[in-house]
């Protein structure tokens, strides 16, 4: 097999983890974003961006990504850097492979998601739900979390 052929087959492998790999979720607007855990592997390839909930900078310099200050079963240091990162997701993921990952890729991560269903057209009221039947059973880990997606939800919706 020539290295052409190679590379093509990797690139073929790797768009069709995005359409259907562990953690990707599709968005009623056809938008697709794979949430994850940091502690765990990549299997499906790289993101073309990334946004990172933790309490620490992840340092990840090998493809283009934001790092939102969230501390773990919390809620972010700034709501309007959270906020601002999953405006930016969004646009993002309507041509690029985008993921959004945190410590488990539960709490943080579903979160996260769920203000990005809101984005992606899920109603507000039902988003957190929605993460949790098409993501994760566990998403939005505390009720903290829980308030904090309805009220950054409620927001948007101005």
């Amino acid at each position: 097999m020539t290295r052409q052929c190679i590379v093509r087959e990797r690139i073929v492998r790797v768009m069709g983890a995005w359409e259907t790999g562990s953690g990707v979720l599709e968005f009623p607007d056809g938008r697709r974003v794979r949430g994850r855990g940091l502690r765990g592997s990549i299997e499906e390839g790289d993101p073309e961006f990334g946004i990172y909930l933790q309490d620490r900078d992840p340092c990840i310099d090998t493809w283009p990504n934001r790092w939102v200050h969230w501390p773990d079963f919390a809620l972010p240091a700034s709501t309007n850097d959270a906020v601002a990162a999953m405006r930016e997701a969004y646009d993002r993921a309507s041509s690029e492979r985008v993921e959004i990952a945190c410590g488990a890729g539960i709490g943080r991560t579903g979160s996260a998601l769920s203000v990005l269903a809101v984005m992606c057209g899920v109603d507000a009221d039902a988003a957190v739900a929605w993460v949790r039947e098409h993501y994760h059973r566990g998403a939005v880990e505390t009720e903290q979390q829980r308030r904090w997606v309805s009220e950054v939800a409620a927001s948007l919706a101005r």
